[in-house]
């Protein structure tokens, strides 16, 4: 069985091991510190650490404070909170004068499962990458994760990245090499391309071994960086297989699928078919219940890739 690791276990490890090197990193939470696992780093470095309570809002714009005043700001809550309920401080106090605040946001998308259609963060990836000046990350998995927040800090403005509440399984080694804006290819194809974000890549991973039992070979790509995009990868991957099928954990409208489209359409039109929610909330289950039901599973992947090599 694969090795599993939650994004978030993997962030507050992360922030710890920043902690340690770094003493301009200070943490915010809202009252989510044990969920978002920022505990870990409240509990070594309590004088850098800033509990704020039930209050989202305040919370950007007291790291918006501390990072104008040359501290390196890590805010975390659950991914909904983060982009819906604090939007207008984020744009104001944070986007705007280009700070260098990280916003790190947990229980992203319908995989927080029980929780419901009020927590299930579906149009957060479309409002952050709305932000002028910010970078816009999405780890597939633990591994790239802690890389991802290591990367965020070492860089100057703000950041959002988005992490999961479940574990999910691990597919990036040990030596596995992250760079802000670059995409990676996870294994190589030549006859479709499968562009996926955050949990998907595995779901794109199992896909692809699905259809080379089939004689399909589908090249899979992880596009952790939303923003910026690598339109490079995504016009080579264009040019070279003739067909791309991207996968999100997101609203459809808004998200990976429309980035990529917008590149694609630009610079080399090929057949194209996006997995993602439709316009829809959906219903409070297990996470695996509710990526099934929506659409967004490895078996709906090889259908959508069945689908564009038709229209080749």
């Amino acid at each position: 069985m694969p090795v599993e690791m939650s994004t978030r276990e993997a962030y507050g490890r992360a922030l710890v091991e920043l902690g340690r090197t770094n003493d301009k990193v200070v943490v915010l939470d809202a009252d989510l510190s044990r969920s978002t696992m920022t505990s870990y780093f409240a509990k070594e470095f309590p004088q850098r650490f800033f509990q704020c309570g039930l209050a989202e809002q305040n919370m950007m714009s007291i790291a918006a404070g501390l990072a104008a005043s040359g501290k390196t700001a890590f805010a975390s809550t659950f991914a909904v909170f983060a982009a819906g309920r604090c939007f207008d401080q984020v744009r104001m106090r944070i986007a705007q004068p280009r700070l260098n605040v990280k916003i790190v946001a947990t229980h992203s998308g319908i995989s927080v499962g029980e929780d419901g259609s009020s927590h299930h963060a579906i149009e957060d990836l479309s409002l952050m990458c709305s932000l002028p000046g910010f970078t816009v990350l999405v780890p597939a998995d633990g591994v790239e994760a802690g890389l991802a927040v290591i990367a965020a800090a070492s860089m100057e403005g703000p950041v959002y990245i988005r992490l999961g509440r479940p574990k999910v399984c691990v597919i990036c080694d040990v030596d596995y090499r992250f760079t802000v804006g670059k995409a990676v290819t996870m294994r190589p194809g030549k006859d479709v391309a499968i562009i996926a974000t955050g949990i998907m890549v595995w779901e794109a991973w199992q896909a692809a071994d699905k259809l080379a039992r089939e004689g399909i070979e589908c090249r899979v790509i992880n596009m952790s960086t939303l923003k910026p995009l690598d339109e490079e990868a995504i016009v080579k991957a264009a040019a070279e297989t003739g067909a791309i099928v991207t996968a999100e954990e997101h609203l459809e409208h808004g998200g990976l699928g429309s980035m990529v489209a917008q590149v694609v359409m630009k610079n080399h039109p090929v057949p194209m078919a996006g997995i993602a929610l439709k316009d829809v909330y959906a219903k409070s289950g297990k996470p695996e219940e509710l990526l099934q039901r929506y659409g967004l599973s490895a078996r709906h992947i090889e259908e959508a890739v069945r689908g564009v090599l038709r229209r080749k």
